[in-house]
């Protein structure tokens, strides 16, 4: 006698579950039984990504004391958590926690429930950095970088997928680009060189496959396989039944790129001591910005095609040229504000640099609002349609079936970075790598109170604030072995405390200036409760 057991995350109108979306998984698991005694069973070759089961051929009646779903990921720490006064932040939070773990097989695949289930590269470009704050995913992310310098060929090609499964070697900026970000994140949040020595020979390697092939003579990047995948529909009914698997390739987004990593490329060679190739990274960079902004620059003050995305990575990547910057970022501010009526309208690329470039540019309020939408599309939407990790699209619940996964990380892009390094005022100094000193300048504009903490590889960092009137109080802990500046939101020096005392007498506390609407201090490890009147 056979028991059968098929899973799926969603169910149809009528109850049955829906399994579409999942191609041709089987997603199915039989068991035969004996027929006597106590039988108990698992599988231990296969996982899958479900909310739903369909039961059939049990003997007797069953009840739900007969099973046991177990949660199956890699045996990481939880390292960080975040609550605030707003609701659906600590939600999506919740959600991005479950979606991230589920998806933590040994190397990070895409998604745990379909015919797919692969590390592909582009999702993880700067979302691993997110996934930092939550999880002790440092061993894990050394261990993949490898799996991708192993995949690497002779020629210095790197595919989309490592490891190289289905071997797709498409060449472009964006995926492969993925080993200097991750090798990147990893340095900076431990502090670690060894990794930058270990991977500079594939980078290097790559960036020249790249630049030999599909430089042109004009400077411009011309290779591209995926452009700002799964963009947003203009609305969430234009895209009902629409197959969202449409490539866009963009020559913009491949030379952002490339510049970016020539830069990247710069500070990693003198950090591993390969001082002889600082010079050639630097000529190359240069030429990329002149040709980019000869070729993708609009004198009205936008770039490409006045995309959210193209105007993003023109900003976060240094590009656009001082006398240009303030026209750029109206730009940005406008189609958010007004085209987007407060939404973003980025797909995978541009989400992973949305939030934190809203804040560079003094616009932390726009940001927030885009995190707390619960209208299409969001977070917030997904949430509101019922939502218990994150979507591969913005419109999974319209889209045409086959690809629309209901636990997919790659939209969250750059928004756990924001909660802790923005939110929560948690950010190790980009001078100062692995937290040895601790940038701590919360954005508290928009919310009441955030508090939250990160066990980082120095000890444990905490950041408590609220506001309550024209008070502000904000309990932190610096770990040992490092020191934070912390800005406080305060009239003057004068209107902070650290406990009973005057900040700028208190014991371990160093007044440095004043940041405009902030007091900034210079702190050893320890406890710290600050009050200001602002």
């Amino acid at each position: 006698r056979k028991i059968t057991l098929r899973f799926a995350e969603s169910l149809q109108d009528d109850g049955e579950i829906f399994t579409t979306n999942l191609r041709d998984a089987r997603s199915t698991d039989v068991y035969i039984i004996k027929g006597e005694g106590v039988e108990e069973w698992e599988p231990r070759f296969t996982y899958h990504g479900f909310r739903y089961v369909e039961l059939s051929g049990y003997p007797g009646t069953p009840s739900k004391s007969d099973f046991t779903a177990r949660f199956v990921y890699d045996d990481m720490q939880t390292v960080g958590n975040f609550q605030s006064s707003n609701t659906l932040l600590n939600q999506i939070h919740k959600n991005s926690w479950w979606g991230i773990a589920s998806n933590y097989k040994g190397m990070p695949i895409d998604c745990p429930q379909r015919n797919e289930r692969q590390p592909w590269l582009g999702d993880r470009s700067t979302s691993a950095y997110g996934e930092s704050f939550l999880f002790d995913n440092i061993a894990m992310y050394n261990k993949w970088l490898e799996d991708i310098r192993y995949s690497q060929k002779e020629d210095g090609s790197i595919p989309d997928v490592a490891p190289a499964f289905w071997r797709y070697y498409s060449d472009n900026m964006t995926w492969p680009g993925t080993l200097l970000l991750v090798a990147d994140m990893l340095y900076r949040q431990t502090g670690d060189v060894s990794v930058l020595h270990t991977n500079y020979p594939a980078m290097k390697k790559w960036l020249l496959y790249m630049k030999s092939r599909y430089l042109n003579g004009e400077g411009i990047m011309t290779k591209d396989s995926y452009g700002d995948w799964c963009a947003p529909p203009v609305t969430v009914e234009a895209g009902r039944g629409v197959n969202a698997n449409q490539k866009h390739p963009s020559t913009l987004i491949a030379t952002a790129y490339y510049y970016h990593y020539l830069n990247m490329m710069q500070d990693f060679a003198k950090l591993t001591g390969n001082n002889a190739d600082i010079a050639s990274f630097a000529k190359l960079a240069s030429d990329a910005k002149a040709a980019f902004n000869k070729k993708f620059y609009n004198s009205q003050g936008f770039y490409g095609e006045n995309t959210l995305t193209d105007n993003l990575l023109a900003v976060h990547f240094g590009l656009v040229e001082p006398q240009n910057q303030q026209k750029v970022h109206n730009q940005i501010v406008n189609i958010i504000e007004v085209k987007n009526n407060g939404h973003l309208s980025t797909g995978l690329i541009g989400t992973q640099w949305l939030m934190r470039t809203l804040s560079n540019i003094g616009r932390p309020d726009l940001a927030y609002r885009i995190a707390s939408q619960k209208t299409y599309p969001s977070w917030g939407y997904m949430i509101e349609n019922g939502a218990t990790t994150i979507w591969e699209l913005w419109n999974g619940n319209t889209a045409a079936p086959k690809m629309n996964s209901q636990n997919h990380v790659m939209m969250l892009g750059d928004l756990m970075i924001w909660y802790y390094e923005n939110l929560l005022g948690i950010k190790s100094d980009f001078n100062n790598p692995g937290f040895k000193q601790i940038i701590m300048k919360p954005e508290t504009a928009s919310l009441n109170s955030a508090s939250g903490e990160y066990k980082s590889i120095r000890g444990l960092i905490k950041s408590n604030w609220k506001k309550s009137g024209k008070s502000f109080n904000w309990n932190i802990t610096v770990p040992a072995n490092a020191k934070a500046i912390v800005y406080v939101p305060a009239a003057s020096a004068d209107k902070v405390n650290e406990g009973k005392k005057k900040a700028a007498t208190a014991a371990g506390v160093k007044f440095l200036k004043m940041e405009g609407e902030r007091a900034v201090f210079e702190v050893g490890s320890g406890d710290y409760s600050f009050h200001s009147s602002i």
